[in-house]
Order: structure tokens, then sequence, then C-alpha cells
């Protein structure tokens, strides 16, 4: 019982800080948000990360992909903590961005997805109006030219995709931003509760990353049955995460009131307090499309299906 006592003092002193912190305080209660933030299911991090981190099939690459998704969300945090302390980012308090950024979200997955998939397996009838291209080759007898064609995952998206994703705005943006940042005293160190926030975020997404990147070697495939199932899983991930993303954003821009519905859990760690249209996004991206593609394919490699 005492132990939970002080649990639930040290959250609630972390979530809803007092005020006359010094910066040291200020700068760790920021990494330690950012840690919580990156740990629980966030719509704006898991599912970028598990797409690109999955497509990259390593330990080493998914740990890349989240460093780097996590270095554009961490730049886009400092800025937003020095708008806070400036007093601009009223404009949240304001004005529900949450649609919006989702449909910027959406629309950059949906473009990096699209250049994974665009000539391979999947195929996706809007290559032939975007490009145009023909889509079997003459010269291997009427082979699917999407049989030929390979496309990497562009890991570098992932900088852009952190820096739209943190124009997000939730629980612990709230707190860096509107109790920390004005106590920090000086414009200097306004970025800096948004800077330790994403590191705190970024230490936990490389971990997920890492985990994500070599989950498929747990399954047994050969080298080259794992590059492909991952990078069909990716494209697939991003692809239809996107347009999920994209479609999410029109609806709560036509009904703001669906982003405020939710069903409570009783936790109190946000992202884990209620079921949301966030919670959703991660469930069906990260968990129906992403996993769900994943298991299809090793599951037709079991059973003798034909090699992807």
């Amino acid at each position: 019982m005492e132990v939970r006592y002080v649990y639930m003092n040290w959250l609630q002193y972390v979530l809803s800080p007092p005020s006359g912190l010094h910066l040291g305080e200020i700068l760790l209660i920021s990494f330690i948000l950012g840690v919580l933030h990156g740990a629980t299911p966030d719509e704006h991090t898991w599912p970028i990360t598990f797409s690109y981190a999955v497509g990259k099939y390593s330990t080493r690459g998914g740990m890349k992909a989240g460093f780097l998704f996590s270095l554009g969300f961490t730049a886009q945090r400092a800025l937003l903590t020095t708008l806070g302390y400036l007093g601009l980012a009223q404009i949240y308090n304001q004005y529900n961005l949450d649609g919006p950024v989702y449909v910027a979200v959406g629309v950059a997955m949906a473009a990096a997805g699209f250049y994974v998939l665009k000539g391979r397996y999947i195929h996706l009838p809007i290559d032939v109006l975007l490009g145009g291209r023909r889509h079997h080759s003459g010269e291997v007898g009427g082979v699917p030219m999407h049989e030929l064609e390979e496309r990497d995952v562009p890991l570098g998206m992932t900088v852009v995709h952190g820096l739209i994703a943190g124009f997000g705005f939730g629980a612990y943006a709230s707190v860096i931003t509107f109790v920390l940042a004005p106590q920090t005293g000086s414009i200097v160190y306004a970025p800096l509760p948004g800077l330790l926030f994403g590191l705190g975020t970024m230490a936990v997404q490389i971990a997920f990353g890492a985990f994500f990147g070599s989950i498929m070697r747990l399954k047994g495939l050969t080298e080259e049955q794992i590059r492909r199932v991952a990078r069909r899983v990716a494209g697939f991930t991003l692809y239809y995460g996107g347009l999920l993303f994209v479609a999410a954003g029109v609806l709560i821009a036509a009904l703001p009131e669906v982003d405020a519905w939710a069903i409570a859990t009783g936790n109190p760690i946000p992202n884990l307090d209620s079921i949301n249209i966030g919670t959703i996004l991660v469930l069906t991206v990260v968990g129906i499309l992403g996993i769900g593609s994943m298991l299809r394919e090793v599951n037709r490699l079991a059973r003798g299906g034909r090699r992807p």
C-alpha cells in the first residue's frame, strides 16, 4: 500500500508539476515525461516507428529508424516549448489541430508506403494514374514488372515524419509547453524541456525500433525471405495506415466531437487512461495492418506458398 502511495504521488508530481521548479528539475521531469510518452501507445510514434523498423529487418536498422524519427520529433518539441515560453502556443487552446496533423502524417506515411509498394507485388491501381507506367515487361515474357522491382524503405523520411508528428498535441505536450517551459526563466532555456522530452521519447523509440526491426528473425526465415517480407509489410503498413490517418483527420475536421470521444480505463497515465481515436489508430495500424500482414506473409511461407 505504501509503495502504491509513493508511486501515485510521484506520478501526480510528474504529470502536474508545481511552480517554482529549478531548471534541473524541469529538465528531469521533461525527460521522464518523454520516456512515458515513448513507452505508451501513442498514435504519432508507434505506427511510424513500427513501419520503418520492420522494413529495415534488423536490430541496428530498427534502432536507426527509432533514432531518426525521434530526431525530427525532438527538434519540433524544442520549437514547441519555445513557443510555449513566448505564449504563442495558445493556438492549441483555440483550435483543434488534430485533424490537420492526422492528415499530414497520413499523407507522408502513404507517400512512403507507395514508394515501397509501387510496381511491386501488391498492385496499387493508383500508380497507373500517377505514373502511367506499363505493368508488364516485354523483355521478360510478360512477367509483371512488380515481380522484378525492389524499393527499399526510405529511412530518411522518418525525420520528416517526426517533424510533422511533433505538431500533434496531447497531455504530455500540454505539461512541457504550458507548465514547464514558462518556468525556465529565459528564452535561451525555453527549448530545453522540449529537447529533453524528445530525448526521453527517443530512448524508448530506439529500443522499440530494435525490437520491431528484429522481430522477424525470430521466425527462422532466410535472409532473402526476411528482406522481401519486411519491405512488403512496411510498405503495406505505411500505405494503408497512412490512408487511415487521412480518413481519421478528415473525420475529425468534419466532426470535431469525434476527437473528444473516449472510454475511460481508470489508468492515470496518459495514452493509457482512455480508449479514443488515437488508441484505435495505434491498434489498427500496428496490430491489424502491421502484425497482421506480417503473420499472413510468414504463414504463407510456412504453408509452402509462393516465395516473397
